[in-house]
């Protein structure tokens, strides 16, 4: 099919041409004509410099680079390509080798849209790209629409306004060298990013094209990092609402910048946590999303509360097997020390109340844990995995399944030990408060006393099935309180020393990641890799 184009003089003059003719007085087009195709006028996207207020124009309001619409008629959609009709591109010609066509002088209702990809029957959910640094990233993370509007014979124009708004991010008062520049906390629906490098529109002025949304006072929304490492955060100081089709300018003065104690990864999956600030951020996050996975990269020292009060919050504190916490954290071998959890009513507690994912390589010292009902030093429930965790400190339940390591275990422990006092009512364990159909191998509790009321054992209160390579010393006589009694051994400094001990939580763990070494006959076994 011949491409016709229409232009507004044109247009009008057959129109006039029409009028005059009988056979159009019923809206009708001349008998014998093929039909006339539609050509399209875009409008709506006004250049930066004449928006009115409370509107913006993303990508200089013009219609350059976009190359085609979509047009929808009648339950059919057609690609129109897009000629920039004016010199400063503000509207377009929209035009097509296959167009639709004319065949009254009755009013049409047309929705179109960009970008388009093909299949396409409806405009699609507002999707930018993490990743707009590049010009045409950020160009083609914009959705524009015109959606069901009346279109007369005599004026074909198409109205487009926005679907995302548009966040400008002007920085001031620094000195060092900006390595990113990175907007941060944003809502992941339909399937955005949760943090989007913007574009440099220049000197130090950024942009980024952002789903509608709103964004919480106190939401880390900027993370600037230096050339030098230093790294500037800066929180909304209000609830904010960002809506289709307006633009968001920040100016934000980097003179005081503030180090937020971890790093994001691209897909902002990731928290890389290297002090308390930073993880205490990521245990605000995960509330939100208990995906998020979190790597130290440093010792760590929570700061120190009040008797009666806490430091952190555990995730995942409903006994639910369908939503726990399912990410992965790594101590990467470094220490959390002073972690503060005081919640005597509440279920799940620990540094992770229910955990469905994987706790590794990680060291509580001086915790400080009390809970109601399945309580644990690194983990309240578990249907997971833990590997290489250990705690000093004090584990407290007023109620059931209290474990030094892990209240209630479904899932597998493997080489985590517990030093400190461990008491609960029922089912307390100086390891495990209750193991029911999971997996313990090659773990140890010393150095503290466990109590309770009934079901207590020196590394388990209850069992539903036998242990492997499990040893413990304190105040106890039987290592497993109640169900099966096999895989548990006391160290009794006699017939049972800790290098007895070793040696066989060493067999078990073989092939598994973890040994344990004695480094001088004074000390308990302490964990390393695997060689």
């Amino acid at each position: 099919m011949k491409r016709t184009t229409i232009h507004t003089s044109a247009a009008l003059a057959l129109l006039l041409g029409f009028a005059a003719c009988t056979q159009d007085e019923a809206g009708f087009l001349p008998e014998g004509a093929e039909g006339t195709p539609i050509v399209f006028t875009a409008t709506g996207l006004n250049p930066a410099a004449t928006a009115a207020a409370g509107t913006r124009a993303p990508v200089d309001g013009d219609w350059e680079g976009v190359q085609s619409v979509a047009v929808l008629m009648d339950g059919t959609v057609k690609a129109y390509d897009v000629t920039p009709s004016t010199s400063d591109n503000t509207s377009a010609t929209l035009t097509s080798d296959e167009p639709y066509y004319w065949t009254n002088h009755d009013d049409i209702t047309v929705t179109a849209w960009w970008p388009y990809t093909a299949g396409e029957t409806t405009p699609p959910a507002v999707k930018v790209a993490a990743d707009q640094s590049a010009r045409k990233n950020f160009e083609g993370s914009d959705l524009i629409v015109a959606e069901e509007q009346t279109v007369s014979y005599g004026n074909p124009t198409l109205r487009f306004t926005h679907r995302t708004a548009r966040v400008t991010v002007v920085l001031t008062d620094y000195t060092e060298g900006l390595a990113s520049v990175r907007l941060t906390g944003l809502s992941t629906e339909n399937g955005n990013p949760a943090q989007i490098t913007p574009y440099n529109k220049g000197g130090d002025t950024y942009t980024a094209l952002i789903a509608p949304q709103t964004v919480a006072a106190g939401t880390a929304f900027i993370t600037c990092k230096f050339t030098n490492g230093k790294v500037f955060v800066y929180k909304m100081k209000n609830d904010a609402e960002w809506k289709a089709g307006e633009e968001y300018t920040y100016t934000v003065s980097l003179a005081a910048a503030e180090d937020p104690g971890y790093t994001v990864s691209e897909d902002g999956k990731t928290y890389t946590v290297y002090n308390a600030n930073g993880l205490l951020a990521w245990n605000e996050a995960v509330q939100k999303d208990m995906t998020l996975n979190c790597t130290l990269t440093a010792d760590i020292t929570l700061p120190a509360v009040a008797d009666g009060e806490s430091n952190w919050t555990p995730m995942g504190t409903d006994y639910d097997p369908y939503n726990p916490y399912t990410g992965t954290f790594d101590g990467d071998g470094h220490t959390i020390t002073g972690l503060t959890i005081n919640l005597p009513n509440q279920w799940c507690v620990g540094l992770i109340g229910c955990l469905g994912g994987k706790v590794q390589n990680l060291t509580l010292a001086g915790a400080k844990i009390n809970g109601s009902h399945y309580v644990g030093g690194v983990v309240g429930v578990n249907f997971g995995s833990m590997i290489g965790c250990t705690v000093s400190g004090t584990v407290k339940g007023n109620s059931f399944n209290v474990g030094g390591v892990v209240g209630f275990n479904s899932g597998t422990v493997t080489g985590c030990y517990a030093t400190g006092d461990a008491s609960g009512n029922s089912d307390v364990g100086g390891v495990a408060g209750r193991n029911y159909n999971g997996t313990v191998t090659g773990c140890y509790h010393a150095a503290g006393e466990v109590s309770g009321n009934m079901n207590v054992g020196g590394v388990t209160g209850y069992s539903s099935v036998s242990m492997t390579g499990c040893y413990w010393s304190n105040n106890l006589e039987r290592g497993i309180g109640n169900g099966s009694t096999e895989g548990a051994t006391k160290v009794d400094g006699q017939s049972v020393t800790w290098q007895t001990a070793v040696a066989a939580m060493n067999a078990a763990l073989s092939g598994k990641g973890w040994q344990y070494e004695l480094k001088d006959g004074n000390s308990l076994p302490t964990l390393k890799k695997e060689q």
